[in-house]
């Protein structure tokens, strides 16, 4: 089975079957070099291939139309799938040449077809190879949604939001940088090592990596074979994190000896963060709804060698009664839409609606308003998000303070480990900022 073949079926299991396309490549990709089946230049094209076609899914889509005589919804999916990957060859991936795409789009029809369907597939890719000029994007100054939403695979609803706030030309650079591929981000496990040293074991491992400027634990690499062969993962050397992650722990400040709380811990990150800037004493107690989440968080620890987390499967909007004040420092970081990772989630920005930005807010307010009552006198509460959405974060902040006067706002960017900032909530962006969006708000309990 040669690379293209691979990346149909990750991206067949997307489509037809709902599965993620972060999960099911790393599952298909692990199998195979574990059998060495697959050479690290196949795995590379896989990922790009999956990525690529899954991202552009919507624009593709209007790309087939302009050569097609039939709806497109009429064809069989894996045959769709196999011309949407052939187009995104064709008119995304430069080094590869038109005749490879539509030869080898031609040899999955063979197999996955019958006899019409590989002359349909090779007419409709050949049609686009040869009539490039079809492909017409609508006008950037008069219709920006449309523009912006066909040239950089975006739903409309998230552009018409984002050009409002931000703007035409900050919009475009937000989605550009959310079609880049995002460096892999590691954070040092203190209680094993230092980032020097593992810097050091890392180059010898064959990757290519510098240190972070917003974390003193922070490793951010651009070029790495796979992870799984890495002696210093196995070693619990590291976690993998991203770099606007780790903030959410310098920002809870936490101290040794002390408990706290992270109330939606799993899969174990920010946890494991908690524990070992606590020097692996006191206790972090790490809370989901899902025990099979937990189970990772206990993996995580184990291998990072941490012994100061206990689990515990609860819905979060509970702790309060379970918890009262017994926390010195609680973290939520909220379920939320996700809109600040979009570039680590390839199909993600396709499964999102504006109608979790009315509904996810109730949700996140419970569980502030809960996980507040666990925090002691003189205690803090840190909300974070993994969105850019202000009903997502600021509103919800605000609401909880106008709620609760015992808590007052900190100048939450006063807090960040590297070059402080002003902010009294802090909001970051992947096109301003250089990191994924996340929101971090700090509170402190007054009696």
């Amino acid at each position: 089975m040669n690379a293209r073949e691979v990346a149909l079926n990750v991206i067949n299991e997307v489509e037809v079957n709902g599965a993620y396309a972060n999960i099911a490549l790393a599952k298909e990709i692990n199998r195979r070099m574990s059998h060495g089946q697959l050479s690290d230049q196949d795995r590379r094209l896989i990922t790009e291939l999956v990525y690529g076609t899954v991202k552009a899914g919507n624009t593709l889509d209007w790309m087939l139309n302009q050569y097609l005589s039939r709806p497109l919804a009429k064809v069989a999916p894996v045959i769709r799938n196999i011309l949407r990957m052939g187009i995104y060859q064709l008119f995304f991936l430069e080094r590869i040449p038109a005749s490879a795409a539509c030869n080898q789009a031609v040899e999955l029809a063979k197999k996955y077809g019958h006899a019409g369907t590989v002359k349909f597939v090779n007419g409709i890719l050949r049609n686009a190879a040869r009539s490039p000029e079809k492909i017409a994007y609508p006008d950037r100054n008069n219709e920006p949604v449309k523009y912006l939403a066909l040239k950089y695979f975006h739903p409309e609803w998230l552009i018409e939001r984002w050009l409002g706030r931000l703007g035409l030309t900050a919009c475009e650079a937000l989605c550009q940088c959310n079609n880049s591929t995002p460096p892999l981000a590691l954070r040092t496990n203190t209680v094993k090592t230092n980032r020097n040293l593992l810097l050091k074991q890392l180059a010898e491992e064959g990757v290519t990596c510098e240190p972070s400027v917003w974390t003193p634990e922070g490793i951010v690499c651009s070029g790495h074979p796979g992870l799984g062969t890495l002696k210093s993962l196995q070693e619990g050397l590291f976690q993998v994190q991203d770099e606007s992650s780790m903030l959410v722990a310098h920002i809870l400040g936490p101290q040794p000896g002390e408990f706290i709380i992270d109330a939606c811990g799993a899969p174990g990150g920010k946890t494991t963060h908690i524990a070992a800037l606590m020097g692996n004493t006191g206790q972090v107690l790490s809370t989901d709804i899902y025990e099979h989440k937990l189970i990772i968080t206990r993996e995580n620890a184990a291998r990072l060698g941490l012994t100061n987390i206990t689990t515990q499967a609860l819905d979060a909007v509970n702790l309060g009664g379970m918890f009262p004040r017994k926390a010195d420092r609680v973290l939520v970081d909220a379920p939320c839409s996700g809109l600040g990772v979009l570039r680590r989630k390839p199909d993600s920005r396709w499964r999102k609606s504006a109608a979790m930005l009315k509904d996810l807010p109730k949700l996140q307010s419970s569980i502030l308003n809960s996980a507040a009552e666990c925090v002691k006198a003189g205690g803090i509460l840190v909300y974070s998000t993994c969105t850019t959405e202000p009903e997502e974060n600021q509103e919800v902040v605000s609401a909880f303070l106008h709620s609760h006067p015992e808590f007052s706002l900190t100048q939450t960017g006063q807090y960040l480990p590297g070059q402080q900032r002003p902010d009294d909530m802090l909001q970051l962006w992947p096109h301003t900022d250089g990191v994924d969006g996340f929101f971090i708000a700090r509170m402190e309990r007054q009696a």
